[in-house]
């Protein structure tokens, strides 16, 4: 698919929609191509939420306070 320079800024969210379904856009001033719009490449791996909060977890963290004893 092409478009235009106005057309893409009008009508983005509804490139990007057409982008993340795989297709390919190129987007034109006047005739002539001037810049591709593609879906970028996946992350590998899974994000790890936790991994990157800095400190350790002191020795009482398994112990259950007595007022939690209802929710074990």
């Amino acid at each position: 698919m092409e478009v235009t320079v106005q057309e893409a800024k009008t009508q983005l969210s509804r490139l990007l929609r057409r982008v993340e379904a795989g297709e390919s856009i190129t987007i034109r001033r006047g005739r002539e191509p001037v810049a591709m719009l593609v879906r970028a490449p996946a992350k590998p791996g899974q994000r790890r939420i936790w991994g990157d909060v800095s400190g350790a977890l002191g020795p009482e963290f398994d112990e259950l306070p007595d007022d939690f004893a209802g929710y074990a």
